[in-house]
């Protein structure tokens, strides 16, 4: 069997290799969803990424996430449940020394609970399975004011409540998109 590969397509990181691993439900952002997510962030962030904290909640690859590494962010929180994806995860991090990223073996969720403080929250989760619902009602504790949320489905969304659509586009068929948190809304 061949493995697959993607590769980091921008900063620091740059055309580093990463390899797919088989497991359920893992879709790797292609390459050109990943660059134009960090085109808009550069935008709405003046592409500055160094005081940025990003926790990526269904890390798979690791590629969303170790796209803000390779740009610059100050923290990363990759957070996975496939043991064989969170030792790649670990594998890849040591390889590229990347000191700011930190890798959580475990559930979403429970990381989402005691998340707080986050700038971009990134999730492409395992479609069909209702995800999304379920931590829309999380987000805004895990948020910082203004902060940003990355999300990847099987069909469009609307904004829910509290948060902002702020771009959005297909790519084959999974559909992405940027929302931004109001924290001053009640």
């Amino acid at each position: 069997m061949t493995t697959k590969y993607i590769r980091i397509v921008g900063g620091s990181y740059r055309r580093t290799p990463i390899a797919v691993i088989d497991a359920p439900g893992l879709r790797p952002t292609p390459d050109r969803v990943r660059e134009t997510l960090y085109n808009w962030l550069g935008h709405f962030w003046q592409g500055e990424f160094a005081d940025k904290r990003v926790l990526d909640l269904f890390a798979g690859t690791g590629a969303l996430g170790l796209e803000a590494a390779s740009r610059g962010a100050r923290e990363v929180l990759l957070v996975e449940t496939d043991r064989r994806a969170v030792a790649a995860l670990r594998a890849l991090r040591q390889k590229l020394g990347a000191q700011a990223v930190r890798v959580h073996p475990g559930d979403a969720l429970a990381a989402l609970r005691g998340a707080a403080g986050y700038d971009l929250v990134l999730l492409d989760p395992p479609f069909r399975q209702g995800w999304l619902e379920r931590l829309w009602p999380l987000l805004p504790g895990a948020l910082a004011p203004a902060g940003l949320v990355y999300a990847e489905s099987e069909a469009p969304l609307a904004a829910p409540p509290g948060f902002t659509l702020l771009r959005q586009d297909k790519a084959g068929a999974v559909h992405y998109h940027l929302f931004q948190f109001a924290a001053s809304q009640n």
